[in-house]
């Protein structure tokens, strides 16, 4: 079994790392991709304990997304802190992974995952705008699980 960093080149971490950056600094919002090679239990609730490992609940605004993938698995889910969920439905987090299995198909990890920064980007943009004090609560680094 590869490791999960192993299916991102340094080229291809630093792409999501800069889509992330380009996308924040339009939003107060956080997001985070975490990328496990595979996981053992459900998608969801291991999805849950990374999104509380890297305190994305603590954001003052409660308006970060953690973008989770288990590689070997196929599997991945994409979690909305309260802050955001309550301005958009379950119907949206579904209908952006539905538009990037094309990509995961594909193998094209880093392109599906580039399409989710996107439209989360735009979404947070849209009911969190930047403000003036505005600092960047998480880092924007791809966290990789083993």
């Amino acid at each position: 079994m590869a490791n999960a960093a192993d299916y991102f080149s340094d080229e291809q971490q630093l792409l999501l790392k800069n889509a992330i950056a380009r996308a924040e600094k339009h939003t107060s919002g956080e997001i985070r991709i975490f990328i496990d090679s595979k996981v053992k239990s459900e998608i969801i609730d291991r999805a849950a304990e990374v999104f509380e490992n890297l305190k994305m609940h603590e954001t003052k605004l409660h308006n970060g997304v953690l973008i989770y993938v288990a590689i070997e698995n196929r599997q991945f889910a994409i979690i909305g802190d309260s802050g955001i969920h309550q301005y958009v439905s379950q119907g949206f987090w579904d209908k952006v992974k539905e538009e990037m299995i094309p990509f995961f198909k594909r193998k094209d990890y880093t392109g599906g995952l580039l399409h989710a920064i996107e439209e989360t980007g735009q979404k947070l943009k849209m009911y969190f705008p930047v403000a003036k004090n505005d600092s960047d609560e998480l880092s924007n680094e791809v966290v990789f699980g083993d």
